[in-house]
């Protein structure tokens, strides 16, 4: 929340870096991560942060149009100025404050490219300048750090204990950034890696460090976007029941696989919190493979309701046994209920649900990420739902239909009990858990995520 007498403040996000490190055509702050951009979800960062006021993006010129056109799409409310950027890092920085009018506002200077961005890392930035006129933030290194000579032999290893890894965000006041831009310009050979250095080579201010985050990584190299998308699948989420079921009441939730298990405790914990519920499954004689029988009970939920806030997938069919064992119609029925299933309820909730906007869960597996023996179809058909799910939160975004997919450890349902027999339950998921976590994936604003869901 916004601190008592504190005006909110400026983000600056650098957007206009060419990543010739990352090889790749498109600058790496436009590639797709985690369902969205990388530039929205730092972009997201900001939009969400009660403390920050305005957003000024810095945007290299000819990816002027995308990078509006994307805000725009996403509705950042806060970004109300782009500027272009320069040939430099430190030009793309003068050309950002040069757009903050009030020499008194802080500002908060961020890579694009570091899109893990947390509200706590902003909150210690702008406390900090509360005391001081510049900030910069920094992770205690893991490894030891040396200093080499000319000849590449070791020179020095300086104390560990002393030593940070840079990070963005840096804080400013304004007017201070601002002359430090002024002094560098009059001194083109000058070589300094950020603002920070701007400010401490010219003496203007002390820099307070302050705690920054390790996930905050920077994406600077291929590799680094498989990182950074392992590291929004991972993200702790916990889960409190008053938290999943806030706002449910008088949504409209179309269930699918609601006859029992986890998409029945999904069903009734939403009734509960006052949610209109229709529950369906191969019970009630609807196939989540069949098109028409799925259209149908979106229809029905339609004209009886008026729209469709939210639909919930649970639906599936998991066959234990050696694949060389295994007759076609079993595999065949693994693969159309778990996959075909997955795409024709998205699909087709889609179609009722992109004028008004919503989530969509689909379920996954522990077993997406590794194919286990004896499952090994099963495994293969949640690792399709998760790439299923990456690939529509893209195509659904624009519309405001979010889809996101759950990931339980073993859970403690009918169909576990039918393929594993009895085990200890100390050992298992208890159904609730998942279903107020498939709860929160539904409601959140997330989209194109992994919810893992852990005991």
């Amino acid at each position: 929340m916004i601190r008592a007498a504190e005006t909110p403040a400026v983000a600056i996000v650098l957007a206009s870096g060419a990543g010739e490190r990352f090889r790749s055509e498109t600058p790496k702050q436009f590639l797709k991560l985690a369902g969205r951009r990388v530039l929205e979800h730092t972009l997201q960062a900001f939009e969400q942060h009660p403390r920050i006021g305005e957003v000024v993006l810095v945007v290299t010129p000819a990816y002027r149009d995308l990078a509006m056109e994307l805000v725009r799409q996403a509705g950042f409310r806060k970004v109300v100025k782009v500027v272009n950027g320069g040939s430099s890092r430190q030009e793309s920085s003068a050309s950002g404050v040069a757009a903050v009018v009030d020499d008194a506002t802080r500002v908060l200077v961020h890579d694009a490219v570091r899109p893990l961005l947390d509200a706590a890392t902003i909150d210690r930035c702008l406390d900090a300048l509360q005391a001081f006129d510049a900030v910069d933030t920094g992770i205690p290194s893991p490894d030891t750090v040396i200093r080499v000579d000319a000849q590449g032999c070791i020179a020095e290893i300086p104390e560990r204990g002393m030593l940070r890894l840079g990070q963005t965000p840096q804080g400013f006041r304004a007017g201070l950034l601002r002359r430090a831009h002024a002094l560098a310009a009059a001194e083109p050979a000058l070589k300094v890696t950020d603002d920070c250095g701007l400010i401490l080579h010219y003496r203007l201010a002390a820099v307070k460090v302050v705690e920054g985050d390790v996930s905050n990584i920077k994406i600077t190299y291929p590799s680094d976007i498989y990182l950074a998308d392992r590291l929004f699948q991972l993200r702790a989420r916990r889960f409190r029941k008053q938290d999943a079921v806030a706002g449910l009441g008088g949504k409209v939730l179309v269930v699918f696989g609601g006859s029992r298990g986890i998409g029945q405790r999904v069903a009734t914990l939403a009734r509960d919190a006052g949610a209109v519920v229709v529950a369906v499954s191969r019970a009630d004689g609807v196939d989540v493979a069949d098109g028409a029988a799925v259209g149908r009970v979106l229809d029905a939920a339609v004209a009886a309701h008026g729209r469709i806030d939210g639909v919930v997938n649970t639906a599936g069919v998991l066959r234990t046994g050696l694949l060389a064992g295994q007759q076609a119609e079993v595999v065949e029925e693994q693969i159309r209920t778990n996959v075909l299933g997955s795409v024709v309820v998205a699909r087709e909730a889609f179609e009722r649900m992109k004028g008004g906007g919503g989530g969509i869960v689909l379920f996954a597996s522990s077993s997406y990420t590794r194919g286990r023996a004896f499952s090994a179809v099963y495994s293969a058909t949640k690792a399709a739902v998760v790439n299923l799910m990456q690939g529509l939160a893209q195509e659904y975004l624009p519309f405001g239909v979010r889809v996101n997919a759950l990931n339980p450890e073993r859970t403690a349902t009918p169909m576990r009990s039918e393929n594993f027999g009895n085990e200890p339950l100390a050992e298992l998921l208890d159904v609730d858990t998942v279903a107020e976590a498939t709860l929160a994936a539904l409601v959140s604003d997330a989209s194109g995520e992994v919810f893992d869901v852990r005991r």
